[in-house]
């Protein structure tokens, strides 16, 4: 006969698993996207936090009153939304490359909704985003991504996150002097042969002046910078390598930054 049987301390151990797990899941790329389902996500959370029940090892939860238990609830909420978050944030660089790109090549008029978040992009970042998610299905990313969740209850048991702060904002100061660079190489391409073709109009304006270099111009940039985001799609594999790194990266920084 099946025992279902569990204690009081049991189910309050549980429940600071599966807040855990789900704050990490609402935020984390690839798992946060807003097409997926609600009741997958958390039938996702609950099916992941009966197995880390079953594997961590369990502590001892002390507290003295129901708003000790709600701080402690809120510690691991902010503990799984924070790893998650220092994920995100990563991805946040193909939406900025896109932009860019969209600016460069006249297409910055153009604005779609994006499926995954329900706002609007631009039709370059859409095109980025979606490809770096295929480059994270492909490389198996999200399951580094689970395993690096998995690995936090082991180096940050249950209620044992100590936020140090200067360690965070160190981390996220870092990612954002490279956030720049990373976005800028893979827009380089595009950049590089916009210039370019900058120059030869301004060439052709002062030879034939008669020409109209603004309706010329905007026709040539759509059609080059097309051209060369097709061309370029094969430097996006290494591109989503940086990304993935520099992803990974922030990962270990923030949870060394709660140890």
């Amino acid at each position: 006969m099946l025992d279902i049987s569990f204690s009081y301390a049991d189910l309050e151990y549980f429940l600071l698993i599966l807040v855990r797990i789900s704050c990490f899941v609402y935020v984390a790329p690839f798992f946060s996207m807003s097409n997926v389902p609600q009741r997958v996500k958390i039938g996702f959370s609950i099916f992941l936090s009966y197995l880390l029940y079953q594997a961590v090892d369990h502590n001892e939860v002390v507290y003295n009153s129901l708003l000790g238990y709600a701080l402690i609830v809120m510690k691991e909420a902010l503990t799984g939304f924070v790893i998650g978050w220092g994920a995100q944030i990563c991805t946040t660089v193909t939406s900025f490359a896109g932009s860019i790109a969209d600016m460069e090549i006249g297409l910055s008029m153009v604005s779609l909704i994006d499926p995954t978040t329900r706002e609007q992009a631009t039709f370059t970042g859409v095109f980025y985003q979606y490809i770096f998610t295929l480059f994270m299905i492909i490389s198996g990313l999200y399951q580094y991504l689970l395993g690096a969740l998995v690995d936090t209850f082991t180096l940050i048991p249950i209620n044992g996150a100590i936020f140090r702060s200067e360690a965070l904002v160190e981390s996220v100061l870092m990612f954002l002097g490279d956030y720049i660079v990373l976005g800028f190489r893979i827009i380089l391409p595009i950049f590089c042969a916009m210039i370019f073709l900058n120059c030869v109009l301004g060439v052709l304006a002062k030879v034939s002046p008669q020409l109209n270099m603004f309706a010329v111009g905007m026709q040539f940039k759509v059609l080059v910078g097309l051209g060369i985001l097709f061309l370029s799609v094969r430097m996006l594999p290494a591109l989503a390598d940086n990304i993935f790194s520099q992803m990974k990266r922030m990962i270990v920084s923030f949870v060394e930054g709660m140890i």
